[in-house]
């Protein structure tokens, strides 16, 4: 089972960033996707990189898909209205910790309903 997660962000940096973080970590065999910025280059959200970003992490098994705040979430829902039987779920979390912990928790081949608890459970870890 892989389970592929998307990053949803204003901005095309931070996204990548945190996917390059995620590689690190050692999840390269988790496929992560990133819809960073608007469409015309700065920040904001864009439904077409959403979109993509979907299709490319989704390997059949389905996708977490893992918003900054605000607008990405109004955008990721927009695409999900249209999923046509796709799995994905959009999962309240904060962007880093649980994008981490989605990656280490899909990594260890759980499903996608254990990918998306994880993510939401880093709510609650504390850093120190």
């Amino acid at each position: 089972m892989v389970i592929g997660i998307v990053l949803v962000s204003h901005s095309a940096t931070l996204a990548q960033g945190l996917a390059e973080m995620l590689a690190a970590i050692g999840s390269e065999d988790v496929p992560v996707a990133v819809a960073g910025g608007a469409a015309h280059g700065g920040l904001g959200t864009s439904v077409e990189f959403i979109q993509a970003a979907i299709d490319a992490a989704d390997h059949g098994d389905g996708v977490v898909i893992i918003p900054d705040l605000g607008s990405s979430v109004l955008s990721a829902k927009t695409v999900l209205e249209n999923a046509n039987g796709r799995r994905a779920v959009l999962v309240d979390a904060p962007f880093v910790e649980g994008a981490v912990a989605a990656a280490v928790t899909a990594a260890s081949g759980a499903s996608l309903e254990e990918v998306a608890e994880a993510a939401r459970q880093a709510r609650d870890v504390p850093k120190f």
